[in-house]
């Protein structure tokens, strides 16, 4: 009887493994991008040698509960035993080669996927400006002329540039099978360079909690098969008819939870520089040139007040 209660413990623990084990798709472990690939590969062989520790110290600490117990006569009792230089050798010089391992993979793989570093490629990289707001990402392409919201798309096997800020509170970008997250904070910009290594539907969203609409605030980013069907994706968000002016962004601004995906057909120049601006103590100083002038303007611009939703 002890042993079907036993089992029968141990067969509800399956689906709480697998509900665990179910976070390993479509994430890190799933890798559909270069970055990401490189990312599961460190995570993999840097556990893999730090469990060369790990599971010996496990099994000799139940190996010495064992053979030291109470009951065992045969053990051999040795109160004023205090040394042994093989085993200092064995404590020290493993831990020691692995952590100079360790050190040496950290340091290669440090710069190897710094977010900062531009990916190599024959083809031309997308640039994305990426706006956190709350509860929404907005999405800014420059050199296309046009945004979205909530919808993220590049070509497959094309690098993407991003340039990352946040009208609100921090929060974090995360595209976990193209690679690691980086923070969005207000008043900063920081860097991210991504590929797609296949066409998919990939889930996006913000790894930093940000307030009551944390939970809704997810975008899917589209790698399309071929450059033609982007394209045709550019061609569709054109003929929106909406523009990204300085009302609009304002309104958008305005926190707004669950938000669904919209397209914009164009985007006021230099929109995510003035969002970054407004935030910095001096930017009336750098008013020295013409287009310093007309940052300050859409910056003043992008401060007043937009009307709340109800």
């Amino acid at each position: 009887m002890k042993n079907v209660r036993t089992f029968l413990g141990l067969r509800g623990l399956v689906p709480a493994v697998a509900i665990l084990l179910s976070g390993c798709q479509e994430g890190i472990f799933d890798p559909k991008g270069q970055i990401a690939t490189d990312e599961r590969s460190l995570i993999i062989t840097a556990t893999s040698l730090m469990l060369l520790v790990v599971i010996p110290v496990i099994v000799l600490t139940l190996v010495f509960a064992w053979k030291y117990r109470a009951g065992n006569t045969r053990a051999a009792y040795t109160p004023k035993w205090a040394h042994s230089t093989r085993i200092e050798a064995v404590v020290w010089l493993i831990p020691c080669l692995i952590v100079s391992c360790l050190a040496v993979l950290t340091w290669k793989s440090t710069h190897k996927l710094d977010p900062y570093r531009a990916l190599e490629s024959d083809r031309p990289a997308i640039n994305v400006e990426v706006v956190a707001l709350n509860w929404k990402w907005l999405f800014i392409y420059p050199d296309l002329n046009i945004a979205t919201v909530n919808q993220l798309a590049f070509p497959a096997n094309v690098p993407v540039n991003f340039r990352i800020t946040s009208d609100t509170v921090m929060n974090s970008f995360f595209i976990p099978q193209l690679g690691g997250q980086i923070y969005a904070m207000a008043g900063m910009q920081t860097q991210l360079h991504l590929i797609a290594n296949e066409p998919g539907v990939f889930k996006g969203f913000s790894s930093n909690y940000s307030g009551a609409g944390f939970s809704g605030m997810k975008f899917n980013a589209v790698a399309y098969a071929s450059q033609a069907e982007f394209d045709d994706w550019v061609k569709s968000v054109r003929a929106s008819g909406k523009a990204l002016d300085t009302d609009a962004y304002r309104t958008l601004a305005v926190p707004s939870e669950n938000s669904p995906v919209a397209h914009y057909a164009g985007a006021t120049p230099r929109l995510f520089d003035a969002v970054v601006h407004k935030y910095m103590a001096s930017r009336t100083s750098l008013a020295e040139s013409d287009e310093d002038l007309k940052l300050d303007a859409l910056t003043k611009r992008l401060c007043a007040p937009a009307a709340v939703k109800e």
